[in-house]
């Protein structure tokens, strides 16, 4: 294509969209409500996030009601039990907002949230993409993909991967054994449903020796499903295991 050209197309589709957003204007993926741009929270929705920041659990990524001051700073939970990946980092608190939206996402098809949450976890999980060598979605069983049609997990490392310039390999790790939900389930009782339900597939192998796994899912609750696939992704050679989701459950703030 000849230099001059560029600029001409680009030109063009600026004012394609343009046209469009006055055809169309840009809605909060959130409620609906109006936005000055796509795929942007309005105030309302963004004010009901309760976004997390520092400080907060050097392991979990939960945040502390108060700062403790400087050096590593770690939960009660993170010390009595520790988790088998590296740190976990996360955009919210599972709740009012996040919840909305995640719920949305996964049970009422709303796949352009995908975008929405994408955004926010490559911010909140920057650090651990900079180290990262491949994000590896938290993989759903058949039965529960083929009735759910799609894996939220896949579709948020998709994203994030273009946006960090990282590869993400939805192929990498199985869900080899149907589980029941996780839904009501005390920790304990969380971590015995998950025995040998991930495997990473054997013509993985050779691309997972050595590599720095960035682990993706939409929530993190008791981290049962994330330390389960951690432990078979290090068992298979991985060189370590950080964790992002978009949202967090978090029964401590000390």
């Amino acid at each position: 294509m000849a230099p001059a050209v560029r600029p001409a197309l680009t030109g063009l589709r600026l004012a394609l969209k343009g046209a469009l957003a006055l055809v169309y204007p840009p809605t909060c993926p959130g409620c609906g409500g109006a936005v000055a741009d796509a795929h942007a929270l309005c105030p309302a929705c963004w004010s009901s996030l309760r976004l997390i920041a520092p400080p907060h659990c050097q392991r979990l990524g939960t945040p502390f009601a108060v700062d403790h001051g400087t050096g590593p700073l770690l939960s009660p939970r993170a010390l009595a039990d520790p988790p088998v990946f590296g740190r976990a980092r996360a955009v919210a608190l599972y709740e009012g907002g996040a919840r909305d939206l995640v719920h949305r996402l996964k049970y009422d098809d709303r796949l352009d949230l995908a975008a929405v949450l994408a955004r926010m976890m490559a911010g909140a999980g920057s650090e651990l993409l900079a180290e990262a060598d491949c994000l590896v979605p938290v993989p759903l069983h058949r039965l529960r993909l083929w009735r759910r049609r799609f894996n939220q997990a896949a579709l948020l490392s998709h994203r994030i991967g273009r946006i960090a310039g990282r590869p993400s390999d939805p192929g990498l790790l199985g869900r080899v054994r149907a589980t029941r939900s996780q839904v009501g389930l005390s920790r304990t009782a969380r971590a015995t449903n998950l025995q040998g339900a991930f495997r990473v597939r054997d013509a993985a192998r050779a691309r997972l020796q050595g590599r720095r796994i960035l682990l993706v899912d939409d929530v993190m609750t008791t981290g049962a499903t994330a330390n389960a696939a951690s432990r078979i992704l290090l068992r298979a050679g991985a060189a370590s295991v950080d964790v992002l989701t978009f949202a967090v459950v978090s029964g401590e703030t000390g």
